[in-house]
């Protein structure tokens, strides 16, 4: 069954490109271990909630937007070795993000269906 890791990110609009960049960068280093999809996207209509959102999730700032990505696995397994490999990877270490990282929040779900 695929697994996928989620993000939401708080990123400056004006780092929008710089944010496509890293991704680009990024995503080859996934698909060599494994993942079948990495996906980005943007928010464009992120309402505020009454008791929380995704601004709040990340403690979102003026001249920010919501960024929500997920890189599809084809099991838990091969996410589990490729983030093991991942982390030991020169090419990912002292990369730039073009976020803040520490307001990212992030997880690993199980796809229990797709209709």
């Amino acid at each position: 069954m695929p697994f996928l890791d989620i993000t939401v990110i708080p990123v400056p609009n004006a780092n929008k490109a710089a944010y496509l960049e890293h991704s680009a960068k990024v995503s080859p280093f996934f698909r060599e271990k494994g993942a079948t999809a990495v996906t980005e996207t943007w928010g464009e209509d992120v309402p505020d909630g009454k008791l929380t959102d995704f601004k709040k999730a990340v403690q979102l700032q003026a001249n920010e937007s919501v960024a929500v990505g997920w890189i599809t696995w084809p099991d838990k397994a091969t996410r589990d070795a490729a983030w093991e490999a991942l982390m030991q990877d020169e090419r990912m270490a002292g990369m730039d993000m073009p976020f803040d990282g520490k307001r990212m929040i992030f997880a690993g779900f199980d796809l229990i269906a797709e209709n």
